[in-house]
């Protein structure tokens, strides 16, 4: 198990990829807080790990990640409960496809708040704690669109190229400190939201990628699985690129 008496936090971990990392964390080893919008899809999620794996040890909790008092009370909470905090996954975020032309300023703003400043507000509050107790690993959820770009929706692209640059830069802020900082930049997964899509859509979104197909959840929580262990003891400052060799 690489995950072996770790204590991780997961933000966005009620579904999709990040439900997939939650999971995987707790299939090896690891003591998982899971972080949620809302308590109902919180407990939703719960109940359907619970029912899975009677045994796993995770807890819930839905703060407001852009309200810098709630992340640091859950992430006492988090530490007072397991004595730690070895990884912070921040994964939650949201997209939108609007044109230049109709985004409205305060949607814009609304995708920077999640996408970026909250992984600035919960980065903070867990490099204050992994500081004390003598190092940790942060993980950012970035994506491909980071690097090529998407056709509509700009807020979403910018949102995540600002968190490569925040990972990179935290990475060699943090090193000092013996916390390790990396984000991983999924393509096309069969995320809920995407598995809903026309299968005529999937097929020319896949059309790019040489694999011929769309990645799994699983897959990319392999990703964060890697990096949050032992296995990338010297790896920092990396946006691991998961997405099937996609070229958009």
């Amino acid at each position: 198990m690489l995950l072996q008496e770790k204590t991780a936090i997961v933000t966005g971990g009620t579904r999709g990829i990040g439900f997939a990392i939650v999971k995987k964390f707790l299939e090896n080893g690891a003591k998982v807080a899971l972080l949620g919008s809302r308590e109902e899809t919180v407990e939703k999620a719960l109940t359907k790990i619970k029912e899975e794996n009677p045994d796993a040890q995770v807890y819930g909790y839905w703060p407001n990640l852009m309200n810098p008092e709630e992340v640091a009370e859950v992430f006492a909470k988090v530490r007072e409960t397991y004595g730690k905090l070895d990884i912070l996954v921040n994964n939650a975020g949201i997209s939108a496809r609007d044109s230049l032309y109709d985004y409205k300023p305060e949607d814009f703003a609304k995708v920077m708040d999640l996408n970026l400043n909250s992984v600035f507000i919960c980065a903070q509050a867990a490099a204050k704690i992994m500081r004390e107790q003598g190092g940790g690993v942060i993980l950012n959820t970035s994506s491909m669109v980071s690097l090529y770009g998407q056709p509509a929706g700009v807020g979403y692209p910018a949102s995540k190229f600002a968190v490569n640059g925040l990972t990179r830069s935290l990475a060699r802020e943090l090193g000092k400190d013996q916390i390790r900082v990396n984000a991983v930049a999924p393509g096309v997964t069969r995320t809920d939201m995407v598995a809903a899509l026309p299968e005529e859509m999937v097929k020319r979104l896949t059309a790019s990628i040489p694999l011929g197909r769309a990645g799994e959840p699983e897959e990319v929580a392999n990703a964060f699985l890697f990096l949050a262990s032992d296995m990338a003891s010297y790896v920092t400052g990396e946006i691991l690129s998961v997405d099937g060799a996609a070229m958009t």
